[in-house]
């Protein structure tokens, strides 16, 4: 391509982060960039361009040899992945916002880079507007971090919201999220926190070189939630919030989990409200760090689209220099957390206790009805995830996981706890 010609760019998707990419580049001829291809998968659809605009075959994009580079931004993760490992077996230059096609093949990707010399970036895939992933990859690259965590969900971080101000019920907050276009119609992959799990495990492998097995993450959402739960938080100066977090253990291990936790005023966190994102880093020589932006939407994303664009412009590619002295991954044995946990049916609620080992003096009464709190093992709650969906029981954490305490004078090796 001559210097002053326009990077020529075949774009894969035309919803929501691609329309928003698409107006963020047409607002800036200067940038010198021209989509010159877009493949959309159904014909008819009513879009702002003209029919003659799209394709419908997202595969004569890959054969085009005059396209400089691919943008992916369909919401079909396996689709995505074909195109996207199609796209690297070509050597081709490719920019992807489709979190869970990362988070379930991330190692193969980053093999298919290194093998047929393509490039992938993905900063849109991660918290929308915030720079996270190049922040943690360049700047943090030699780095110790001690945790890396943060609302990385703006669906359920609205809904959180709304109960809090309005005192409403999960049901009425999620169809006002909805109405308004933050929550998707089936709001199962936002409010059960497997979005931010995908997002947390894809921030692994910059933050710590270590590439998580997505389904071995636990994750607990608030589909659970009621009223009582925000005001037994605010009782306590606290708020209710969908926390992703990757913490370094004392022993040198790393663990990962997404669940609610309860935060106070203290937590950078506290005050991330609505739509918004917020990732706090915390590092061993620089401190902590605090990055709050829009976390969703199409010129929010589509502006994180842009700049993987203009820095594979430039040649940029992820070092994931932590690779070779990655931690070993400690992700449910051996953990304990501080947990609260309600259900409005007391004797569900008794038998949620056995199965989290709380003794049964864990169990106390409000005005609201009966909750529990107390130090549950991470591996009951893995255990017992599904049940606790299926039956809308609420846990959230209170402070952050730690390895289980070993009574005194019991001989407990340290293999067990890894």
């Amino acid at each position: 391509m001559r210097e002053n010609n326009p990077l020529r760019i075949g774009l894969i998707g035309f919803g929501c982060v691609g329309q928003g990419f698409y107006n963020i580049v047409e607002q800036q001829p200067g940038l010198n960039l021209a989509i010159t291809r877009i493949a959309v998968k159904t014909p008819g659809k009513a879009r702002p361009l003209p029919a003659e605009c799209f394709t419908y075959h997202a595969d004569e994009l890959l054969a085009d040899p005059d396209l400089d580079l691919l943008v992916e931004v369909i919401d079909d993760a396996t689709e995505a992945f074909r195109l996207v490992s199609a796209a690297l077996r070509q050597g081709r230059r490719v920019a992807t916002a489709n979190k869970a096609m990362l988070a379930r093949h991330l190692p193969e990707l980053v093999q298919l880079q290194a093998e047929f010399g393509g490039t992938l970036l993905y900063e849109a895939a991660v918290c929308g507007s915030i720079p996270v992933v190049r922040t943690l990859d360049q700047y943090f690259s030699h780095e110790p971090l001690r945790a890396v965590s943060g609302i990385f969900n703006g669906s359920s971080n609205y809904v959180l919201t709304r109960m809090s101000e309005e005192g409403s019920d999960y049901a009425v907050a999620l169809a006002e999220a909805q109405a308004l276009g933050f929550a998707e119609t089936d709001p199962s992959l936002d409010m059960g926190a497997f979005d931010p799990r995908s997002k947390a495990v894809i921030l692994a492998a910059h933050a710590y070189g270590v590439f998580l097995a997505v389904d071995e993450v636990l994750n607990l959402g608030i589909e659970g939630i009621a009223a009582a739960d925000i005001a037994w938080a605010a009782a306590q100066g606290q708020k209710i919030k969908v926390v992703a977090g990757l913490y370094r253990l004392p022993g040198g291990g790393l663990t990962a989990l997404v669940t609610p936790q309860l935060l106070g005023p203290e937590s950078a966190l506290y005050g991330v409200e609505r739509e918004f994102n917020g990732v706090v880093i915390e590092a061993e020589f620089a401190g902590t760090q605090f990055l709050q932006g829009r976390g969703a939407g199409g010129h929010p994303t589509g502006s994180a689209v842009l700049a993987d664009v203009l820095a594979l412009r430039r040649g940029l590619r992820y070092a994931y220099a932590k690779r070779p002295t990655a931690p070993d991954a400690q992700l449910t044995h051996g953990l304990e957390l501080e947990a609260y946990v309600r259900h409005p049916d007391a004797g569900v609620l008794r038998e949620v206790l056995t199965w989290l080992e709380l003794p049964p003096e864990a169990l106390h009464t409000d005005a609201h009805g009966s909750f529990a709190t107390g130090a549950v093992p991470v591996q009951q709650l893995w255990a017992w995830r599904q049940e606790l969906r299926s039956l809308g029981v609420f846990v959230a954490r209170q402070g952050e996981v730690r390895p289980v305490a070993v009574p005194a004078g019991a001989a407990l090796a340290t293999a067990e706890l890894v």
